[in-house]
């Protein structure tokens, strides 16, 4: 069974960090592409940042561009993403979806596994 288990949501100042993890079990890590999605209130969900374990191309959002990192550590089977200079319009559900067809999906539409999200809250 393949499970996709986000943590490190939470509460954080703008202006703040914090580090999301994705934990995968039950799939052939590197075949996958990882991504990390949001959704927040009143608004359509946005795929933020994506990384392809077997080539380490990356893609980000334009809004989260320069403040955002998404990385891995395949020998954990695990992707993170760091997010600094954090702002309110940051705050949403944030889960992690993985894929074996690459980077390409900015909705999530046809990611093949999702996680239950962790939530992150930015205060101004």
């Amino acid at each position: 069974e393949v499970q996709l288990a986000e943590s490190g949501g939470g509460l954080v100042q703008a202006g703040g960090s914090l580090r999301l993890s994705c934990a995968a079990s039950g799939l052939t890590f590197d075949k996958y592409a990882i991504g990390w999605f949001r959704l927040a209130p009143g608004k359509e969900r946005e795929g933020v940042a994506c990384i392809s374990i077997s080539d380490g191309s990356t893609y980000y959002t334009d809004s989260v561009k320069g403040r955002f990192t998404i990385s891995t550590d395949n020998a954990e089977n695990t992707v993170y993403l760091e997010m600094n200079s954090l702002k309110p319009e940051d705050t949403a559900l944030y889960y992690c979806a993985a894929t074996l067809r690459g980077c390409t999906d900015t909705r999530g539409y046809g990611m093949d596994y999702w996680g239950k999200g962790t939530l992150l809250t930015v205060s101004s």
